[in-house]
């Protein structure tokens, strides 16, 4: 008997990675984890940097363990994080470090963009929400203080664009990542190369951008020889979130989604972005989707909180540990705007967290407050979220790991009074299949795709 063609997603998050195989078998959507391996940004001589090589290293060694396990690919895609880049020089080769997004050179930067043109001109251009860590900052961070790397640079990549080129040797920059730099024109989805002039970034190293679903090509021959085998590598929408939402198990127009993991990305889908004042003053992102759709997204500090106290605890307790205690202590008599810059990169999460209640606590108390003050900022959300668009919402879809939090999601049902339903975990590396099987003709488009989800994963709503 045949096998069935096999696609394969690797899907890279600010603490691991993972290569997950997909396929086709009865109807439904089948996927295997291959390979796992641990990311993270390292302090190098005081600046915060992803480790590019080991990035590498784990996508060939996924790779070849794809092969030992005897279900090679024919086609792979690549997603990761947004708004972090890399720089090649004239040879093709890495200029310095994969700066990580968390790294404080951005601090000021903001004014110094401003300085070019305002935060409502920068916002009705790219439709982008501003957040320190954006790309625009970033880049500035890089002219003042790494003038002579932005001045060596001959090819702007993304991560995922870069990791692409390390396989195949090629440059492509894919339109969902692209989008979260602001620098794109939100309307053509291409560079504003207008802005990029203005703000003297060199706007020849930015290659086209590319839509998700573009066929790259095969590997580069030294790999094929050392792997023993060949796949074609498809564009994605390779922001992990976009990837994500392609993976929603519904079209209903009164739903929103909520992508769950370190990250909470909460929004809807849309057809036009929306760049008025309202809009920049709540902070909604029109970030890129699959399809020319817009994320009309918040984010939202998510289980970064509750995974920072769990680090600061050596792992003493495993997430479902946490969540019992807090479900255990009940509502507190503390919030905490979970957005605030101080739970960014803070040294102690738990420092920061009795700081801003102005008091000391217990763990358990202290979860309580994570857990509550997360559940209400979705509800504000949901609220905000349906006074820019003018309609209800009705109910909300929490997909990706953070699903798997019943608590948080009784919690979130609870308190804003919307349905809420859970079970596609897998929702970037399934969003990212989804999308090598549309470029390939195993569906006909968008529609089929999720219906495909909704009959493959045990799609539940919560019981209060």
């Amino acid at each position: 008997m045949e096998h069935p063609v096999y696609y394969l997603a690797v899907d890279i998050g600010a603490s691991s990675g993972r290569h997950m195989i997909g396929w086709m078998e009865n109807n439904r959507l089948h996927l295997q984890e291959m390979y796992r391996f641990p990311n993270g940004a390292t302090d190098r001589n005081g600046t915060l940097c992803w480790d590019a090589e080991g990035l590498v290293h784990h996508l060939i060694e996924g790779l070849r363990a794809c092969r030992e396990q005897g279900k090679i690919p024919s086609y792979m895609s690549i997603d990761t994080w947004g708004v972090d880049y890399a720089l090649l020089d004239d040879k093709g080769e890495l200029i310095g470090s994969l700066i990580a997004y968390r790294d404080d050179r951005t601090a000021g930067m903001d004014a110094e963009v401003s300085r070019y043109l305002s935060e409502e001109q920068l916002y009705s251009r790219t439709g982008i929400q501003k957040a320190s860590f954006n790309t625009v900052y970033q880049l500035m961070a890089h002219k003042l203080q790494r003038p002579d790397e932005l001045a060596a640079a001959k090819t702007f990549l993304m991560v995922p664009d870069y990791l692409n080129y390390c396989l195949t040797g090629k440059c492509a920059v894919e339109y969902t990542d692209a989008s979260t730099t602001s620098l794109l024109d939100v309307e053509t989805g291409d560079w504003d190369r207008e802005l990029l002039s203005l703000l003297g970034y060199p706007v020849d190293i930015f290659p086209p951008v590319t839509k998700p679903g573009t066929v790259l090509g095969g590997l580069k021959q030294s790999l094929v020889e050392e792997l023993g085998f060949d796949v074609k590598v498809i564009l994605p929408p390779s922001h992990d979130t976009a990837s994500a939402v392609l993976a929603i198990p519904t079209e209903r127009e009164d739903a929103a989604y909520l992508s769950s993991g370190t990250w909470s990305l909460m929004g809807v889908e849309r057809t036009e972005p929306d760049v008025t004042p309202a809009s920049q003053k709540a902070n909604f992102t029109n970030e890129g989707g699959y399809d020319k759709r817009y994320r009309y997204l918040k984010n939202i500090t998510g289980l970064w909180m509750i995974q920072s106290v769990r680090r600061e605890l050596d792992g003493k307790y495993g997430f479902g540990e946490l969540s019992a205690m807090a479900r255990a202590y009940g509502e507190p008599d503390c919030r905490v705007d979970v957005n605030d810059d101080a739970f960014l990169a803070p040294e102690s999460m738990m420092g920061a967290i009795k700081h801003a209640c102005g008091k000391d606590m217990a763990l358990d108390e202290l979860l309580a407050v994570i857990y509550y003050s997360l559940a209400e900022k979705y509800r504000d959300t949901l609220n905000e979220l349906e006074g820019l668009i003018g309609r209800k919402l009705r109910a909300l879809y929490i997909i990706g790991g953070g699903s798997q939090d019943t608590y948080l999601n009784e919690l979130t049902a609870r308190v804003s009074g919307r349905d809420v339903y859970t079970g596609v975990v897998e929702a970037t590396a399934t969003g990212n299949l989804l999308c090598q099987m549309l470029a390939t003709g195993v569906f006909r488009d968008r529609t089929e795709a999720r219906e495909t989800v909704a009959r493959s994963f045990d799609v539940k709503q919560t019981v209060i």
